[in-house]
C-alpha cells in the first residue's frame, strides 16, 4: 500500500477516535497490549505557537518515557519537539510534564526501540520483524535511522514501567 494511504488513515483514526478518547479520559482503553500503548504529546507549533496533539507509541523505562519517529519521516511533530522541548505528555493514566530530548547512546536508543515496538501491540510487527525475537544486529541493522526520544518527567513518574 502506498504510504500516502496510511497517513491518510492513521491521520483520521487519530483525529476522529484516539485523540477524543484520550480527552474524555479514555486513553486506557485505546492504549492497551492489542492495538498498542499509545500516548498524546502536547507540543507547541514552531511556526504557529498553536498547540498540537500528536499520538505516537511509547515506553516506559527507568522513570523516563520513549517515542520515536519513523525513518523515512522527520514528521511536523519532531520538529515541533526539536524546537521546543518543554511538552505536556497525556498518558493512559495521566498527564505530564517534561523535558523531550534525542537519544545518542545507542545502548539506551536500541533497548528504548525495542520496548517501544513490543508494546505496539500488533503494529510492533509493522517493520518486518518480531519484536519479541529480533536479533539485536537485526534491529540495529532495520532501525539504524531511527530517531528515539527520551522524555524526562518534571516530576516523579509515578506510573510502572512498561
Amino acid at each position: 500500500m502506498r504510504a500516502w494511504i496510511y497517513r491518510l488513515f492513521f491521520r483520521l483514526l487519530n483525529s476522529f477516535f484516539v485523540l477524543p478518547a484520550f480527552r474524555i479520559g479514555l486513553g486506557r482503553v485505546v492504549s492497551n497490549p492489542v492495538t498498542g500503548r499509545v500516548m498524546v504529546l502536547i507540543l507547541k507549533g514552531r511556526r504557529t505557537g498553536r498547540t498540537r496533539y500528536t499520538p505516537v507509541g511509547y515506553a516506559i523505562m527507568n522513570g523516563r518515557v520513549y517515542c520515536y519517529r519513523g525513518e523515512r519521516s522527520q514528521g511536523a511533530w519532531y520538529l515541533n519537539l526539536l524546537a521546543e522541548p518543554q511538552l505536556e505528555v497525556m498518558l493512559p493514566d495521566g498527564r505530564i510534564r517534561g523535558q523531550a530530548e534525542e537519544v545518542t547512546d545507542d545502548d539506551e536508543r536500541f533497548a528504548a526501540l525495542r520496548q517501544i515496538l513490543k508494546n505496539g501491540g500488533l503494529s510492533g510487527f509493522i517493520h518486518g520483524f518480531n519484536p519479541w525475537t529480533v536479533e539485536e544486529g537485526v534491529l540495529r541493522e532495520r532501525m539504524r535511522e531511527v530517531a528515539v526520544i527520551r522524555i524526562t518527567p518534571e516530576g516523579p513518574l509515578s506510573l510502572r514501567d512498561r
